[in-house]
């Protein structure tokens, strides 16, 4: 696993803040001062996670997001000055893995890092079968969604909240305890999060009832994967 962290913010001071925090962790902290350095940085160092402002100058946080997750499921933790619902839910709809609203504390964001990279271990290394259904293939070994035969892009949390759905057919899972899960127990966010990421994996399988399974809101308890015929 790589050992470098991207902080891309256009405020160098924040960054010289960050910088002693996450090095204390192992970590080697590398920066950029706007959108389009960020986007050089992330394909040049790979980093293993990218701490990502919303507004920089030449390209805001919320494109470079979208840039990203075109071609990886790197961690992202969205930074904002703004605290509305509006904001944070345009962070993940764009693929982030969590926010953090400044002003904020170094110990927070560190926790948040911590929690995050805790997440990835376990899962990657639980190498499960391929989960199939029908038109439906789930494998979560090499993070890749195929319906009809057609990769889906989908994030890297909406293929582990599906693969968790599916996991377990026909049982009701918990919002909290998908929360638990993909986004850890110390994850600090909003829990509407499950709800967002359930709403985009939806409308990026396009259900409307044609498959023998679906993705059902059991009302007050959380979500089922329903497979008829199992």
């Amino acid at each position: 696993m790589s050992k470098d962290i991207l902080i891309a913010d256009d405020n160098m001071e924040i960054i010289k803040i960050l910088k002693p925090y996450i090095e204390r962790e192992g970590f080697n902290v590398i920066f950029a001062l706007d959108g389009e350095e960020a986007l050089l940085k992330f394909k040049h160092y790979n980093p293993v996670l990218i701490l990502l402002d919303i507004m920089m100058p030449l390209m805001d946080g919320i494109e470079v997001c979208n840039r990203i997750r075109e071609e990886s499921n790197t961690p992202i933790i969205m930074i904002t000055a703004k605290s509305e619902d509006a904001d944070k839910i345009l962070g993940l709809n764009s693929g982030a893995d969590d926010y953090i609203v400044k002003p904020f504390s170094p110990g927070e964001v560190v926790a948040r890092i911590r929690a995050i990279l805790r997440r990835i271990t376990p899962i990657e290394n639980n190498k499960l079968s391929l989960i199939k259904y029908s038109s439906l293939e789930i494998d979560i070994n090499n993070y890749a969604v195929k319906l009809e035969g057609v990769y889906l892009n989908l994030t890297k949390k909406e293929i582990e909240v599906l693969w968790m759905l599916a996991s377990s057919p026909n049982n009701i899972i918990k919002r909290d305890d998908l929360l638990d899960n993909v986004w850890g127990i110390d994850y600090f966010g909003d829990p509407r999060t499950v709800d967002t990421h359930i709403k985009r994996i939806r409308a990026k399988l396009d259900l409307n009832g044609q498959y023998n399974w679906d993705i059902k809101t059991i009302w007050g308890m959380g979500y089922k994967f329903e497979v008829k015929d199992v």
